[in-house]
C-alpha cells in the first residue's frame, strides 16, 4: 500500500499533464516553453544540486556501472538484431526496449520511494545513460542503412544541459569548494520545480500519441518493464559489493517506461506506430509493474 501510495502521485501529474495536452489548455508555443525551461533550467538544477552534495565514492562503482550498463546493452543488441532479422533495416526498437524514463519518472520515483541519498546512485547512470545509447543507436542506424556517422549528432549528446548540470555539479563536488548559501537557496528552488514540471511535461507529451495496440508494441512493452528489470535484478544480485539500496535503485530505472526521447530517432514512417505506442504504454502499465518490483525488492 505504501509503494501505491508514493507512485500515484507521479502518476497523478502525468494524467494531469495529459488532460491539459488532450484539453488545449498548455498547447503550442506555451507547453514548449515549460518543457524547455525544465529541461534547460529546472532539471539541470536537480541534477547539479544532487550531484554537488553526493558522495560519488558510494555512487561511481564499476560494478554498479556493470550492473544496470550489462543489461542495457544486452536488451539492446538483442532486440535490435530481432527486429532488424524481422524488418530487414535498422530501426530504433532496440533503443526503445532499453532506453529508460530515468529523468522524468525514475529521478522523482526513486526521491518519493528511497529517498534523496538514493539519488546518487542515479547520478551515477545519468551520467552515461543517454551517451551510450544515443551514440549505439546513431553508429546502428548511420551503419544499417549505410550513411556516415556524424560525428556533430555525437557530440550533441554532450552538449546538453542535463549533462551540464551534473558535470558541474560533479566538479564542485570534486573541488571542495561551496557555495554561498544565497545560491544553494535559488538551486534549491529551482530543483523543487523540477520533478511536477518535468510530470507535466511528459503527460502533455504523451497526449500527442495515440495507443494503437500491436504485436511489437506489446512486445517492447514486455520486455522494457519485465524482462529488462529482471536482467538487472538478476546480474545486480549477481555481483559483488552492491547494496539493496543501490540494487532497488537499478531495478527501479530498469523497471521506468521507455523515455519520450526514442522518438527523436524514428527514421522510418513504419516504425512511428511500434515507438510511440510502446512508450505510452509502457508508461500506462509502469503504473501497476512499478509497485511489483518494489514488492520484490523489499521482501
Amino acid at each position: 500500500m505504501v509503494v501505491f501510495q508514493a507512485i500515484l502521485p507521479i502518476f497523478g501529474l502525468i494524467v494531469l499533464g495529459y488532460l491539459m495536452g488532450r484539453r488545449g489548455w498548455l498547447a503550442g508555443e506555451a507547453a514548449a516553453g515549460l518543457a524547455n525551461i525544465t529541461f534547460k533550467l529546472f532539471m539541470p538544477a536537480v541534477l547539479f544540486a544532487g550531484i554537488a552534495r553526493a558522495q560519488l565514492s558510494d555512487g561511481m562503482s564499476p560494478m554498479l556501472l556493470l550492473a544496470y550498463f550489462g543489461p542495457v546493452l544486452t536488451v539492446f543488441v538483442l532486440v535490435a538484431l530481432i527486429a532488424h532479422r524481422l524488418l530487414g533495416r535498422a530501426s530504433p526498437l532496440g533503443l526503445t526496449a532499453a532506453y529508460s524514463n530515468n529523468v522524468l519518472v525514475g529521478i522523482p520515483l526513486v526521491t518519493t520511494l528511497l529517498g534523496p541519498g538514493s539519488l546518487v546512485y542515479v547520478f551515477a547512470i545519468l551520467v552515461f545513460h543517454s551517451l551510450i545509447l544515443f551514440s549505439l543507436q546513431s553508429f546502428y542506424s548511420a551503419l544499417g542503412s549505410g550513411q556516415k556517422v556524424s560525428g556533430v549528432a555525437l557530440l550533441k549528446n554532450l552538449a546538453n544541459p542535463l549533462i551540464v548540470g551534473l558535470a558541474l555539479g560533479a566538479l564542485l563536488n570534486v573541488s571542495g569548494l561551496d557555495l554561498p548559501q544565497p545560491i544553494w537557496r535559488v538551486a534549491d528552488w529551482l530543483a523543487a520545480a523540477a520533478l511536477p514540471c518535468a510530470l507535466i511535461v511528459l503527460g502533455i507529451s504523451l497526449s500527442r500519441y495515440r495507443l494503437r495496440p500491436s504485436a511489437s508494441a506489446l512486445a517492447l512493452t514486455v520486455v522494457k518493464l519485465g524482462v529488462f528489470p529482471l536482467l538487472v535484478w538478476y546480474v545486480s544480485g549477481a555481483l559483488p559489493g552492491i547494496g539493496h539500496e543501490a540494487r532497488s535503485v537499478l531495478v527501479l530505472l530498469a523497471a521506468c517506461p521507455s523515455g519520450v526521447n526514442v522518438l527523436a530517432f524514428v527514421i522510418n514512417q513504419d516504425d512511428t506506430r511500434a515507438v510511440s505506442s510502446a512508450v505510452f504504454l509502457s508508461t500506462l502499465l509502469a503504473v501497476i509493474s512499478l509497485p511489483l518490483w518494489m514488492l520484490l525488492m523489499s521482501a
